[in-house]
């Protein structure tokens, strides 16, 4: 199978379990998939929402020039994913990865916010973090479902924190195929 590739849109306030465990798990020797952090405002250290500082290898300017990517990941966190919401660069990524039929994540405040803000997957069935259910209701733009990980055509969506070991191993089997997540979920111990 072709090298697979992904790229993480990271802001300052972005749920910090939920980008690391999504890179970790798609990444490298883990899950194969070549991954890129693209920091929202540039490639400075980037503060998630407990304090927890991650490095992005590159300006989400800098990342889209070498892409398109297979996937596009979109952390949540309340005000990372309302920077993602804000960002009409975030928007112009993900239309031209719907458009080409390529994968789209999104896991807790994420789909709520920057997915409905941006028009992404209407018309499909996604979940959120359960505290932002009405939000995602309200917009009219989606058929929401209580669950862990729904997946719809190439759009993955995913509830929160304690998900998000499901929401990338989800990841892995839609890039990567049954058998790369279940060899990557036995030595995680999540088999």
């Amino acid at each position: 199978m072709a090298s697979k590739t992904a790229i993480v849109l990271l802001a300052e306030g972005a749920e910090e379990m939920e980008a690391v465990i999504t890179i970790d798990t798609l990444g490298g020797r883990i899950g194969g998939v070549t991954v890129t952090v693209a920091g929202l405002t540039g490639a400075a250290p980037v503060c998630c929402s407990r304090d927890v500082v991650i490095q992005p290898d590159a300006s989400l300017d800098d990342a889209v020039t070498k892409g398109p990517y297979d996937a596009v990941v979109l952390p949540g966190g309340l005000k990372g994913s309302e920077s993602l919401a804000q960002s009409s660069a975030v928007k112009s990524i993900l239309a031209e990865q719907e458009k080409a039929g390529r994968v789209i994540g999104a896991i807790c405040a994420a789909p709520a916010l920057a997915l409905t803000a941006h028009g992404i997957g209407e018309g499909k069935r996604v979940t959120c973090y359960p505290a932002l259910k009405d939000k995602l209701l309200n917009s009219g733009k989606h058929t929401f479902q209580e669950e862990r990980v729904v997946v719809d055509g190439q759009l993955i969506t995913s509830q929160g924190p304690g998900t998000a070991f499901d929401f990338a191993l989800a990841l892995v089997e839609k890039l990567m195929g049954t058998e790369k997540r279940e060899a990557t979920a036995k030595p995680m111990l999540l088999l």
